[in-house]
């Protein structure tokens, strides 16, 4: 059995390898190649907090593995990062235990800032003029720096509640390569963007359909469990397509979940557009609901432990 540090975690990160993974569980996933549990969340209100358990894989496969992943948001008062977590690898042959990766919640982080790249680069518009963020914390950095890997676009603007913080994020030293405004109202995004991206623990709706210009791709992941949601049910019915991680996650929470009049609206699932990519109107809105797969952690987690292997 092997164990992995953060530190080794990080040094092993090849992420133009772990997009094409990533891409091919999602494939699978929605080709019925998988094996996935149902998730597991745990609610925690004082402090506020959330975790999420995750568990699968992928038939034939070598590994299966089991994610636990938290969010306590109230972490950066006392200079703690809001994300923690581990991972698990099992051999799916002998149900042993072959790897425990440390990572304290950075490969969940990573892969749902690979999944919101993945589907900008099948769904946003091309050229992307500029991007814009809701969000100022863990995963809106990470939604961002990942973009970079899949879009020349570098103009950025970012909201959040709290204007320190967005201008916090317009600082980091990670993001040096765009060029980061902040925005005071969601208008300022949504009058200049045709990539949005939605990243925060809002549990209502931010983003409204009125606001949303033709050709615009809006990316939301941060409705990831019962109680959250970003984008009202009227985003969902000016859509002319909507794409999901999982139909039947999304059906349960998730801010699909929240969308009850959408009529025949086309919906897919994201790893059934990669399969089968289609052009994008220049005019269409598209939307994709991201709320995370355990096919995901797998192919991050093992992506690692070979990097570190051979």
């Amino acid at each position: 059995m092997q164990l992995f540090t953060k530190e080794q975690i990080e040094k092993a990160i090849d992420i133009p390898y772990l997009i094409g993974e990533i891409e091919r569980g999602l494939i699978l996933y929605s080709n019925k190649g998988t094996i996935t549990a149902s998730s597991s969340f745990l609610h925690f209100e004082t402090p506020p907090g959330d975790v999420h358990i995750k568990s699968g894989g992928i038939i034939r496969d070598e590994f299966y593995v089991v994610k636990i992943a938290s969010g306590f948001y109230d972490n950066p008062k006392v200079n703690l990062p809001s994300s923690n977590g581990t991972m698990l690898l099992f051999s799916q042959k002998t149900g042993e235990l072959k790897a425990i990766l440390l990572d304290e919640g950075r490969l969940t982080d990573l892969r749902t800032g690979l999944a919101g790249a993945i589907a900008a680069k099948y769904l946003a518009p091309h050229p992307i003029t500029k991007i814009g963020v809701l969000g100022t914390g863990t995963q809106a950095r990470e939604q961002l720096y990942c973009l970079q890997f899949v879009t020349a676009c570098r103009e950025v603007v970012v909201w959040g509640r709290d204007v320190n913080k967005a201008a916090a994020l317009a600082d980091d030293a990670r993001l040096s390569s765009f060029k980061i405004e902040v925005a005071r109202e969601i208008e300022e995004i949504t009058k200049s963007c045709n990539l949005i991206v939605t990243a925060t623990a809002s549990t209502h709706p931010l983003l409204f359909g009125h606001q949303l210009r033709p050709g615009t791709h809006v990316t939301a992941v941060g409705a990831d469990h019962f109680g959250k949601q970003e984008l009202d049910a009227s985003v969902f019915e000016r859509a002319d397509l909507i794409v999901v991680d999982s139909l039947s996650q999304c059906s349960q929470y998730g801010d699909l979940a929240h969308a009850k009049n959408i009529g025949n609206k086309p919906i897919m699932e994201l790893g059934a557009f990669i399969d089968t990519p289609y052009p994008r109107d220049e005019n269409s809105i598209t939307i994709a609901d991201l709320t995370g797969l355990a096919v995901e952690d797998l192919q991050v987690a093992k992506g690692v432990v070979l990097k570190q292997t051979y």
